[in-house]
């Protein structure tokens, strides 16, 4: 059922007033690729960057998304949709709280993703494609999630037995197979510095 006699209410103090505070503009920065292609890896070491440069920032993880809020969702095409709307209103709610927010999430469909970008202003929304081969993804596969999903074991894995749509203008491509955590994470900061998002101290 959806929610009825509600109505938006405003503070007094709005996302300029948190941004001054917090000498940073606050946007979503939307990690999406294959399993194995690093996302959650470089967004863990943006943040550590980030936050030594003085910006507050929180990753939001996919793994750890399903734990709690996305508990009772499972991997269906359906779910899997519901899956990002849920985390892109949580997105747009720490864009306006002022912070710089990472998000690890496959998001294979590329309707999903511009979904999210669609609730928040131009520029807000920055789309980082983690490009990586699936050979590759599978070989770096720890978790085993790959072998299992050839076998049979899990269903609706995304490149094996579930679609990725792959960005077809993404904001910026990592091609994550080719160079280092480090360089990678160097070049989004690098963009975040060239947009004016934040400022280097």
């Amino acid at each position: 059922m959806k929610s009825i006699n509600t109505v938006l209410q405003r503070g007094e103090i709005g996302r300029y007033d948190r941004e001054k505070l917090l000498n940073q503009k606050s946007v979503l920065i939307w990690f999406t690729g294959l399993s194995g292609s690093g996302k959650s890896t470089i967004a863990y070491a943006l943040e550590k960057k980030l936050t030594a440069n003085g910006n507050l920032c929180y990753v939001l993880d996919g793994d750890n998304v399903r734990q709690g809020l996305n508990g009772d969702l499972s991997f269906s095409p359906q779910d899997r949709k519901e899956n990002i709307r849920r985390i892109g209103e949580v997105g747009k709610l720490f864009v306006e709280a002022g912070l710089i927010t990472l998000t690890a999430f496959i998001s294979p469909y590329r309707q999903d993703r511009q979904a999210v970008r669609a609730k928040l202003e131009k520029g807000r929304f920055i789309e980082v494609y983690l490009k990586c081969p699936l050979s590759v993804c599978e070989g770096r596969d720890v978790k085993g999630l790959y072998n299992k999903a050839r076998s049979g074991e899990i269903e609706d894995f995304t490149g094996v037995s579930s679609p990725y749509e792959e960005p077809e203008n993404p904001d910026l491509v990592v091609e994550s197979d080719k160079i280092e955590i480090t360089v990678a994470v160097e070049k989004i900061f690098q963009y975040l510095k060239e947009k004016a998002i934040i400022e280097v101290k």
